[in-house]
């Protein structure tokens, strides 16, 4: 995983090498940090929202959801959680992946894998898609097309 590039998109043929198996499709590479580490030494469990959220910028780009050059869509997160399996250490490096599973009419829900030669890490997110006075409103078309497209994500 070393000659993979870190906080680059990365698709299909890049995690397939990386060992992340289908069904992921997109991810970014990075490795851990020593301001990451807790006092027992390994990466603490607030460090993985962190690289979910950095996931989350570069996955919007790259299905362009926002670019974040100007005026944002107002999209929150209503909800994450993670599920942490294996421990991870200093200067390890790790693909990050996910994907978007189901739509609802102003609503989608993501799924995350955190991958360092096996799986680490699992995650979820529920993001909302608000009007600039903060209620919910419809997913724009082209997103929710791209979500369901992309990503296989499920129309509820």
């Amino acid at each position: 995983m070393t000659d993979i590039p870190f906080n680059t998109p990365l698709y299909e043929p890049d995690l397939r090498a990386a060992g992340v198996p289908a069904p992921w499709t997109f991810g970014v590479a990075d490795k851990t940090r020593f301001g990451e580490l807790d006092v027992l030494g390994h990466v603490n469990n607030t460090a993985y929202l962190r690289w979910a959220e950095n996931f989350r910028i570069n996955y919007f780009k790259d299905y362009a959801i926002a670019d974040y050059s100007g005026e944002p869509p107002r999209l929150v997160l209503r909800q994450v959680g993670m599920d942490f399996l294996k421990e991870m250490k200093l200067h390890e490096p790790y693909v990050i992946t996910g994907r978007a599973v189901s739509v609802r009419r102003s609503s989608f829900r993501m799924e995350y894998a955190i991958y360092a030669g096996d799986l680490r890490a699992t995650g979820h997110a529920i993001l909302v898609w608000l009007t600039q006075n903060g209620e919910k409103t419809a997913l724009p078309d082209h997103v929710r097309a791209t979500l369901v497209n992309r990503d296989g994500a499920e129309q509820l």
